[in-house]
C-alpha cells in the first residue's frame, strides 16, 4: 500500500458520468432485442402503443425522482439502507441487504449469460446456442469485469463512457434513418402512421398489461441510491443527471419504435426474436452483424455497471457492522475487492446452478416489494416529520403513483400464473433472520472468521479505509 495515498471511497463523479451511469442502467438490450410486449398487449395498434411508451417515460420519471429524494437525503453509497434503517429499523434494513446479496448476484449472473449467448449466436446460426460453452463464456465475461471493476473508478470511468457513446450512437442511427424513410414519404413507410388509431383499441386488462411492459424498459433509474457517496455535489448533481438523461431516453425509445414501424410491419416485429436485427437485415443486410456487437457491447456495459453499484452496499453494511469486517476494506485502487468477489463469486454459482428463465423470472418481483416499501417509507416520514428540513421533496402523489404500479406488479404475475416459487422468495428474504439474530441481535462472534480476516488481508493486500473528512 502507498502510505501517502488515502484509501477511501471519494466523490469522483460528476454530472457527465452520472448521466452516462443513468443512461446505461435504463438502456439495456430490450430494445435492440424485443421492444414488441407493448405493441401486443396493444393489440398491434401503432398509435396507442406510441402513447404507451410515452406515458411510461412520464410514470418512470415520477419513481426516478423519489428514489432521488432518498438519495439526496442520504448522500451515501447505499442510500436506500441508511434510509430503511432509519424509519423500519434494523431488521428490515438488514433483510433489504440479505436479499440485495442474492438479487445482485442474480442480476449478474443473467446479464453475463445474455452477454455470453448474443457473443456466440452467430456462430451457431441455424441453431440455439449449447449450454456447456454459453455458461463457460458466462463465466470467464463475469470474472474479467469483476476484475476490471476491482481496479478502480479509472478504468470504470472510461468504459462506461465508450460503452454509452456506442450505445446511444447506434440507437441514434436506427432513429434517424426511420426519420429519412418517413421523409422520402413512401406509402408502405408511412401508411402506418397515416391511420395509426385505426386498429382495434386494447381493452384495460391488455392496456395495463402494455403499460408495464413498457415500464420494465424504463426500469433502473433508482441507481443513484447505490453510488450517491460517489458523487460530487449529489444534491445537485442529481436532478440535473436525471432531467437530462430520462427525456434523452424517452426520445431515443419513441424514435427507435418509429424506425422499426416504418420499415417493418406490426406481425412482423411480433414475429421477430431480435427486432433490431431484423431491422437492419431488411434496411442494410451487409452491416446486419452491427446488431449482435450492438447487443453484446450494451450488456457487457450494464454488467461492468451492475457489480460496480452492487457492491456498494456490501461494502456499506459491513461499516454499519451488518455484515463482517472483511467486506468494510479496500484495496491500493480504493474498491471494494472483497465485495466484488463475493459477488462474482455468487453470481459465478448461480450461472452454474440454474437456467436464465429461472434466475430472472422473480427479480423484479422482489425489486417491487422493496420498493413498495421505500415509498411508504417517504410517505412515513412526511407524516412523522412534517417539518423536517431536507434538500429535495418529491411532489406528494409520486410515491403513491409509484406504489400503485409496484403493487401491480406485484400482483399481477400471482393472479396471472401463481406459482409456490413465489412463496420460496419470501422465504429466502426472511432466512436472513437466521443470520441477523445470533450474529447481529446477540453478537456471535467467531474467533476463527476474525483470524481469516486477518489472513484475507495480507493475501489480497486490503486494509480498512482512511477516515473520511466528511460528515
Amino acid at each position: 500500500m502507498d502510505r501517502g495515498k488515502k484509501i477511501q471511497l471519494k466523490r469522483v463523479f460528476g454530472y457527465c458520468w452520472g448521466t452516462s451511469f443513468l443512461l446505461i442502467n435504463i438502456i439495456g438490450a430490450g430494445i435492440f432485442v424485443s421492444p414488441k410486449g407493448v405493441l401486443a398487449y396493444s393489440c398491434m395498434n401503432v398509435g396507442v402503443s406510441l402513447c404507451v411508451w410515452a406515458g411510461c417515460a412520464v410514470l418512470a420519471m415520477t419513481s426516478t425522482l423519489c428514489s432521488a429524494e432518498i438519495s439526496i437525503s442520504f448522500p451515501c453509497s447505499g442510500a436506500q439502507y441508511y434510509f430503511l434503517k432509519r424509519y423500519f429499523g434494523c431488521t428490515v434494513a438488514f433483510l433489504n441487504l440479505w436479499t440485495s446479496l442474492f438479487l445482485g448476484s442474480g442480476v449478474v449472473a443473467g446479464q453475463a449469460l445474455l452477454l455470453a449467448e448474443y457473443s456466440i449466436q452467430p456462430f451457431f446460426p441455424s441453431c440455439s446456442v449449447p449450454k456447456l460453452p454459453k455458461k463457460c463464456l458466462a463465466l470467464a465475461m463475469l470474472w474479467i469485469v469483476g476484475i476490471l471493476t476491482s481496479r478502480g473508478v479509472k478504468e470504470v470511468t472510461w468504459l462506461q463512457m465508450a460503452s454509452s457513446v456506442l450505445k446511444v450512437s447506434i440507437l441514434s442511427f436506427i432513429s434517424l434513418t426511420g426519420v429519412v424513410f418517413l421523409v422520402r414519404g413512401k406509402k408502405e413507410n408511412v401508411e402506418r402512421f397515416q391511420n395509426a388509431f385505426d386498429a382495434e383499441f386494447p381493452d384495460i386488462s391488455h392496456l395495463i398489461q402494455a403499460i408495464f411492459q413498457g415500464y420494465f424498459a424504463y426500469s433502473g433509474g433508482a441507481c443513484f441510491t447505490l453510488i450517491a457517496g460517489e458523487l460530487k455535489k449529489p444534491r445537485t448533481t442529481i436532478p440535473k443527471c436525471i432531467f437530462t438523461a430520462l427525456p434523452l431516453v424517452t426520445v431515443v425509445y419513441l424514435l427507435v419504435n418509429i424506425s422499426y414501424l416504418t420499415v417493418l410491419t406490426p406481425r412482423e416485429i411480433l414475429s421477430s426474436d431480435a427486432v433490431a436485427i431484423t431491422w437492419a437485415n431488411r434496411v442494410f443486410p451487409s452491416l446486419a452483424w452491427i446488431m449482435p456487437f450492438a447487443i453484446s457491447t450494451s450488456l457487457f456495459s450494464n454488467l461492468l455497471i451492475s457489480i460496480f453499484k452492487s457492491s456498494r452496499p456490501i461494502y456499506l453494511a459491513s461499516q454499519e457492522g451488518q455484515l463482517p469486517l472483511l467486506f468494510n476494506t479496500l484495496n491500493s485502487h480504493s474498491s471494494p475487492f472483497t465485495a466484488v468477489l463475493l459477488l462474482v463469486t455468487l453470481g459465478s454459482l448461480a450461472i452454474i446452478l440454474t437456467s436464465l428463465i429461472d434466475l430472472i423470472n422473480y427479480i423484479f418481483f422482489t425489486n417491487s416489494l422493496w420498493s413498495i416499501l421505500l415509498m411508504i417509507g417517504i410517505l412515513r416520514r412526511r407524516y412523522q416529520e412534517p417539518n423536517l428540513s431536507i434538500p429535495y421533496k418529491v411532489f406528494l402523489p409520486f410515491p403513491l403513483t409509484t406504489i400503485v404500479i409496484d403493487v401491480g406488479l406485484v400482483v399481477i404475475p400471482l393472479v396471472k400464473s401463481p406459482n409456490v416459487h413465489y412463496v420460496y422468495v419470501l422465504l429466502l428474504v426472511l432466512s436472513g433472520l437466521l443470520f441477523y439474530i445470533p450474529f447481529m441481535h446477540f453478537k456471535i462472534r467467531l474467533a476463527w472468521f476474525e483470524k481469516m480476516t486477518c489472513y484475507l488481508q495480507l493475501l489480497f493486500n486490503i486494509c480498512l479505509p482512511d477516515t473520511s473528512e466528511e460528515q
